[in-house]
């Protein structure tokens, strides 16, 4: 007794005093590896990021040394490499900023491609999440596997192939226009016509992008815990209350952080699309700031004014993104970075 006694009491104090203080964080004992235990343990890993990693350096952020041209009458031709180039071109500052935003036709083409981006949010965006609660929800996992192989397809196609699929199916010679001649109609001006040219390449943005969007929503999908849906559909929860009360907040990161990363890339649109169809429907509706900068800097070889609109692109990026994310943190969702 005595002996037990004696060995809780002088257990007690100790444990008292390995507890930290009041209002300050416990310590973390685990034990630290160190860089090199770290490396030991982890060089499969890194092995296998080392590609990705080094494409990325070489064709991303080394070519980003390249905007100081922005800032410069840059001329490829002075000196004898690419070096002395950037070394003896003149600095001019912000001249190709200021040529840039007194440009009318540059403000055209941000009208369009702000325009664009915005009726693509909102009639495109939402389009893969549907698709893949559809595809979920069916049982036989032979017909989900043939409806996913379909859809999947076309995002494989170039813009090349998806806009002559259309041309053929839709244009003056198309299927259509030959089905509703022979029926004595007059045909519907749709690959030639500027004022429903958004709504054209929306639509083959769809056809050839929707299967290939769907497929983060469905690993989204696959992570809620099934066990929910049992027990709201035990509380008398209908298909639609499952849908509103699980599904949709389930969903409702992965939304918000593609949502995010889409407004990032809200001045980018699409080249090969745009530059495909400009002559069809002309510059007014179909110039975007994409094929501005081939039309008006690189085709004219101002080098300088190509690589400020791009600058411009990328820092208006940048601010929808923060801005977003900001707006993420005050709803609660994580974004694309944690809120330190």
């Amino acid at each position: 007794m005595s002996g037990r006694g004696a060995a809780g009491a002088s257990s007690a104090p100790a444990a008292a005093d390995q507890r930290p203080p009041a209002g300050r964080p416990p310590v973390d004992r685990r034990p630290r590896h160190s860089l090199r235990d770290r490396l030991r343990r982890d060089w499969p890993l890194l092995a296998m990021t080392a590609p990705a990693a080094a494409l990325l350096l070489v064709f991303h952020y080394l070519p980003t040394l390249g905007n100081v041209i922005a800032f410069q009458d840059y001329n490829p031709f002075v000196g004898d490499d690419p070096i002395e180039a950037f070394l003896y071109s003149e600095w001019i500052g912000f001249g190709n900023f200021e040529a840039l935003f007194r440009d009318p036709l540059f403000w055209d083409a941000v009208r369009n491609t702000l325009t664009i981006t915005a009726f693509q949010l909102v009639f495109f965006f939402p389009l893969p999440i549907m698709l893949a609660i559809l595809l979920n929800s069916l049982v036989s996992g032979r017909v989900r596997g043939f409806v996913q192989s379909v859809v999947y397809l076309p995002h494989f196609f170039s813009w090349v192939l998806v806009v002559t699929f259309f041309v053929q199916m839709l244009g003056g010679a198309g299927l259509l226009a030959q089905e509703m001649r022979q029926a004595g109609l007059q045909p519907w001006d749709i690959m030639t016509n500027p004022d429903t040219f958004i709504v054209l390449v929306t639509a083959e943005a769809v056809w050839k992008d929707i299967g290939w969007g769907a497929i983060v929503f469905l690993a989204a999908l696959a992570a809620i815990d099934q066990n929910l849906y049992e027990a709201a559909a035990a509380d008398g929860a209908n298909r639609w209350r499952r849908l509103w009360h699980i599904t949709l907040p389930g969903l409702r990161p992965v939304i918000v952080l593609l949502l995010i990363m889409r407004l990032g890339d809200a001045l980018s649109v699409g080249f090969e699309q745009f530059i495909l169809q400009r002559e069809a429907v002309g510059r007014e509706a179909a110039e975007v700031l994409d094929t501005f900068v081939y039309y008006q800097a690189i085709s004219t070889q101002q080098w300088g004014l190509g690589a400020a609109a791009g600058l411009f692109k990328a820092a208006v990026g940048l601010v929808l993104i923060l801005a977003a994310n900001h707006v993420a943190h005050r709803l609660g969702e994580q974004g694309v970075y944690s809120k330190s």
